[in-house]
């Protein structure tokens, strides 16, 4: 049989049954993408070609009529995630390509609301034990979308999890033999370390950026970041978190206080309040006494400091890490506890000079705080673009600088060597630095004092070396990097952006405190753990909540009102299944059956796969004569319209010629060309 022939293909394609656990997925998908996929291609050639691109389409074909597990996205992007580090290119990188692939042409064949529920399902993690009323011992502050696991053998700290999310990615393996030896395989390695990530979550990590730039996810990443898709109901202690589209009449307004937008929005008013304080410390400098402007900037030091903690611990350490606005915040942390060191050791000792050394360390902290305060700028579309070009540009920079920095030690050496006597080890390097950076004239004045006889040919080489060689190097390499990245703003610029937003919603707990206001229940209510059971402390921080965040809802509030009049419509409040785009019957859902799967999160998975399984049992019936119809019809239009078209255009040829016949001037060399080529 013709390895090219649908019924072909069709017999490789994986079997992926509703309630196959993750693990199962991604092991029989990987043997497909690794047999199909055998020759090197480039992105666009894989799109293009018409070999690989039929298996892409009927995979994708298979998994649309065929697979309902909730998993399968999650699946996909890992297996990208896998090839991806197996190879820096080659076939390997070609697999990782139509991962993604598949997984956004999976999504755009369903409708909006159901890919909404595949890239925010949470893979689930192993249920512990119960106590003896049958509820959960998890704390309800970290209630997750499905129950989490903290096993004291087999949960990965913290630190390590993106060491344990490689190792795992690495040591995925295709199912093979019977399925006894498949369950072993799955206890030995079970990529538990994936638990508890969001498809969506996944695909940042593993810098899906092509992935992350569609259109039905975007849409996906808007409804969070607007608060038409969010994670909490109520403020009760009995809510738990999942993904469901927001309800006006039945929601609780103060579960706005999670909308990443209002939480990036009053952040920036924080460290624009911070970045006053410090100025004003710093410009006082009063080395006498601590002001209250010092205590207020004490203050916002330390709720900045418990919030970035706090953003660590929720979000995961591999998410945290993607984003490099983090790693900003923890220069200023480190840069904040340098000062509040050095000025208690100063007021203590009463030493002026070493209270001038504090202030002194945090004027550093304007270096960031500036930035970090125009981090909100970063959503606009140039700027997401630089921000990743800079990334990119620093880190070739860092890479280069090595190289420098051997060939400068060398020269350094040879060079303090033969002016010996005449200059020492500090002024040898600080000319050099000069002359590596433009004053090639400082060189040729010292090149004879260093050396009659070796110091000018010596000193011209490095001159040639510097100036010439390495400088022009530099700036190529710089160039390249910049134009990598620029070849692919738009992805670049979204990948920054759902950065952003994943970062401010994948939290777990269900009170979120603004900053300083975060202080309040740090001081407050968590030494009451020794005394309340966990219910009761969850009340508590919800009742102080409320009281303290009630002027920021209000302001919310108001926003929304008045956001609301100009305002057409919410991202999903009409989103159904794309216009003119052929698609199954069974996938056309009405609103209001695919905002309840939504709801029920991961619950729901059950009720959505028998739906799609009515649809497909429909399509098996109607497929074949909709698809006759559908063809009969747009071959006959087809045909209609090209025949107006070319009525029209030869029209148009006869009248053109006409005209340029009786008024046009002789053409010139070249116009012809550049006329066809307009």
């Amino acid at each position: 049989m013709d390895p090219q022939h649908p019924q072909a293909v069709a017999s490789k394609l994986p079997t992926i049954g509703p309630k196959d656990p993750f693990v199962k997925v991604v092991r029989v998908l990987l043997p497909w993408f690794v047999h199909e996929i055998s020759i090197p291609m480039t992105f666009d050639q894989l799109r293009t070609s018409a070999a690989p691109g039929h298996k892409i389409r009927a995979l994708v074909d298979h998994l649309v009529l065929n697979v309902t597990n909730p998993a399968l996205l999650n699946a996909l992007l890992t297996l990208k995630w896998h090839f991806s580090t197996l190879q820096a290119g080659g076939i390997n990188e070609t697999r990782a390509y139509a991962c993604e692939i598949v997984a956004w042409r999976f999504l755009h064949r369903i409708s909006a609301r159901d890919a909404a529920m595949f890239c925010l399902y949470e893979l689930p993690q192993h249920r512990v034990e119960v106590v003896g009323d049958g509820c959960h011992p998890d704390v309800t502050e970290q209630s997750a979308l499905l129950p989490q696991y903290r096993g004291p053998s087999t949960s990965p700290p913290v630190v390590n999890q993106r060491f344990d999310l490689l190792r795992s990615v690495l040591n995925i393996r295709g199912s093979r033999g019977s399925d006894s030896s498949t369950e072993e395989e799955d206890k030995e390695h079970s990529l538990s370390s994936f638990a508890g990530l969001t498809g969506l979550e996944i695909a940042a990590v593993a810098d899906c950026k092509k992935f992350l730039s569609q259109r039905v996810v975007q849409k996906v990443v808007d409804g969070i970041w607007k608060g038409d898709i969010v994670f909490w109901e109520s403020l009760t202690s009995t809510t738990k978190k999942k993904p469901q589209f927001y309800n006006k009449k039945t929601a609780d307004i103060f579960t706005r206080l999670r909308v990443p937008r209002y939480i990036k929005s009053f952040e920036v008013v924080f460290i624009a309040t911070f970045l006053f304080l410090l100025f004003r410390v710093l410009v006082e400098r009063n080395s006498a006494q601590v002001t209250g402007f010092e205590v207020l900037l004490y203050i916002w030091f330390t709720a900045f400091a418990y919030n970035e903690l706090s953003e660590f611990l929720d979000t995961k350490s591999i998410f945290y890490a993607v984003d490099l606005w983090n790693s900003c915040d923890i220069i200023i942390i480190v840069i904040g506890t340098a000062f509040f060191i050095v000025r208690v050791v100063g007021i203590y000792q009463d030493d002026p000079q070493i209270i001038d050394t504090a202030f002194d360390i945090l004027s550093l902290e304007a270096l960031f705080m500036v930035p970090r305060v125009l981090s909100i700028m970063s959503l606009i579309p140039y700027y997401g673009t630089l921000l990743p070009c800079l990334e990119a540009m620093v880190k070739d920079f860092v890479k280069f600088m090595s190289f420098v920095a051997v060939i400068y030690i060398g020269f350094l050496g040879t060079f303090t060597l033969l002016a010996r006597g005449t200059f020492g080890v500090r002024e040898m390097s600080w000319f050099l630095v000069r002359v590596f950076f433009g004053g090639s004239a400082l060189g040729f004045e010292i090149m004879r004092d260093i050396n009659p006889q070796l110091g000018p040919p010596l000193m011209v080489i490095f001159i040639c070396m510097t100036n010439v060689l390495l400088i022009t190097s530099l700036i190529c390499i710089q160039r390249d990097a910049f134009a990598r990245v620029i070849a692919h703003a738009r992805e670049e610029y979204l990948f920054v952006y759902s950065v952003y937003v994943l970062q401010a919603s994948t939290s777990k707990r269900l009170t979120h405190f603004y900053p300083p206001l975060s202080l309040i229940p740090l001081i407050l209510v968590r030494p009451l753990r020794l005394f309340y059971s966990s219910e009761k402390l969850r009340t508590t921080r919800i009742y102080v909540l409320k009281v303290t965040h009630l002027p920021i809802v209000g302001a919310i509030w108001l926003f929304e009102l008045a956001h609301e009049q100009v305002r057409e419509t919410s991202t999903f409040s009409s989103m159904g299944p794309p216009m003119l785009r052929i698609q199954p019957p069974h996938l056309t859902q009405t609103p209001s059956s695919s905002s309840a799967h939504l709801a029920e999160g991961p619950k729901a998975a059950k009720a959505f796969t028998s739906d799609r399984q009515v649809g497909n049992g429909k399509v098996k019936q109607q497929s074949e004569s909709t698809i006759i119809a559908s063809e009969t019809d747009v071959q006959d239009q087809v045909k209609e319209l090209s025949g107006q078209v070319k009525d029209l255009s030869s029209q148009i040829a006869m009248l053109t010629a006409l005209i340029m016949a009786q008024h046009a001037p002789i053409p010139q060399p070249g116009e012809d060309e550049d006329d066809e080529a307009a």
